[in-house]
């Protein structure tokens, strides 16, 4: 009798991504509040499943991927010092920002036990931008979460998030603009490398 190859725990997260991406239906013309419940709506049923933490962060961030624009926000939270970047090192500076960045949010939603979110509302703003205020509620208190969004084609992009009126793409200028006056541009990549690389495990909100 023919043996069944074993599964491995990789193959397995891959297709708890695959699964939850695929009961995401296609907002089509959806607005940029719609478009961000429909986001976090989903974020939350996974952080409510019963699925290991590894797990959960695997799919939050496979979903995350159609949602946060975080080029543009590595490109903000460089400011000045993005033409100290030879093309080669802004391309993996932008990869390992967009680790970085995905961890911290999604590590910021998994603080919360079954987060409930708040729609509060939204504002159309110039130029194809949107402004949506949002509330994670838990059961002792309420933070306000503010998304600004770029429209691209029938999504709309988050190009920054304020927590309770702090920003974390400014929150990262600083830190960058810190790291980057006292060392190389080599030096904070090869630190980016060893926490946000395929093998780093940094912490949360840090550089």
């Amino acid at each position: 009798m023919r043996r069944l190859a074993p599964v491995t725990r990789a193959a397995c997260t891959a297709s708890l991504c695959a699964a939850w991406l695929s009961c995401a239906h296609p907002l089509w013309a959806a607005g940029p509040l719609e478009y961000t419940r429909s986001t976090l709506e989903q974020a939350r049923a996974i952080v409510d499943s019963d699925h290991s933490h590894n797990d959960k962060l695997a799919a939050l961030s496979a979903l995350l991927k159609n949602f946060l624009d975080t080029d543009s926000m590595g490109h903000a939270a460089l400011d000045k010092h993005w033409s100290q970047f030879s093309p080669a090192q802004q391309k993996e500076f932008l990869a390992l920002f967009r680790e970085l960045f995905q961890r911290t949010y999604v590590q910021k939603l998994l603080l919360f036990e079954k987060p409930d979110f708040g729609y509060v509302g939204e504002e159309r703003l110039d130029g194809g931008t949107a402004r949506v205020d949002t509330k994670i509620i838990t059961p002792r208190d309420e933070f306000a979460v503010t998304y600004q969004l770029r429209e691209q084609g029938d999504r709309w992009l988050a190009t920054d998030i304020k927590i309770e009126d702090l920003s974390l793409t400014v929150n990262f200028r600083r830190q960058l603009d810190r790291l980057l006056t006292n060392s190389s541009v080599e030096d904070v990549l090869g630190r980016m490398r060893k926490k946000y690389g395929p093998e780093g495990r940094g912490g949360e909100d840090e550089l």
